[in-house]
């Protein structure tokens, strides 16, 4: 038993080392593109995350590749139910007891508050569909989610109206939103092809954790939290 449970550990170690993907890193403007060729969903306010099946487990990742699999046990669990191999590309949130965003609630460890919103598929059944184009990859995502637990692993809803999406992400309080071009392939690292816009009023009410005067760059003590993981 013992020998058995070390060989376990070593193959599940070798997966994990081999199987982070370095995420697409979207590029910060004022205002977001228009024009048939963009799509355009909300920016959730969380922790990116990889969300792994496969022979191994279930398993999630942080954006450095962390294994962050035991912070967030009851997404894990629902990964492990869904009957396909994967590799996804999500958003974990917090929620308050309203089922509204709150970042708080992630960097206090409420596992239980928290799900994953999925926006792009890397792998599927052992297939590499990073080629493909998103809407094609978003196509696949969505069967991939039918039938998993919604309260856990929800699907990130495109938009047609960046104007309008932008909007109600004011008006809710929302970070703000990503716009990204249909037809792209996936790409890691910097992506021209990917560009996120925050809204004026998520930037005043988070303060706390970002530094007006460089952007993203330098953080508080919450920000870097999520950065080092």
């Amino acid at each position: 038993m013992v020998a058995f449970l070390a060989l376990r550990s070593y193959i599940r170690g070798v997966f994990k080392r081999s199987a982070f993907i370095v995420p697409s890193a979207p590029v910060l403007k004022k205002t977001p593109p228009v024009g048939p060729e963009w799509l355009h969903e909300v920016k959730h306010d969380g922790w990116r995350a990889q969300l792994y099946r496969s022979a191994a487990g279930a398993f999630i990742f942080s954006r450095n590749g962390k294994d962050i699999s035991g912070r967030f046990s009851p997404i894990r669990a629902a990964l492990g139910e869904i009957p396909a191999y994967f590799i996804i590309d999500a958003e974990i949130v917090g929620c308050d007891a309203d089922g509204n965003p709150d970042f708080h609630a992630l960097t206090a460890g409420k596992a239980h508050g928290c799900c994953a919103w999925c926006f792009d598929l890397m792998m599927i059944e052992g297939k590499d569909v990073r080629h493909e184009p998103l809407e094609k990859r978003r196509a696949r995502l969505q069967t991939i989610l039918r039938g998993a637990d919604a309260d856990l692993l929800r699907l990130s809803e495109s938009f047609d109206d960046p104007v309008k999406l932008l909007e109600a992400a004011v008006e809710l309080g929302l970070e703000g939103i990503v716009s990204k071009r249909r037809d792209q392939a996936y790409r890691s690292g910097p992506n021209s092809g990917w560009v996120k816009v925050k809204t004026a009023r998520w930037r005043e009410a988070n303060r706390d954790r970002w530094d007006s005067r460089v952007g993203e760059g330098a953080s508080t003590r919450q920000g870097r939290q999520g950065d080092a993981l």
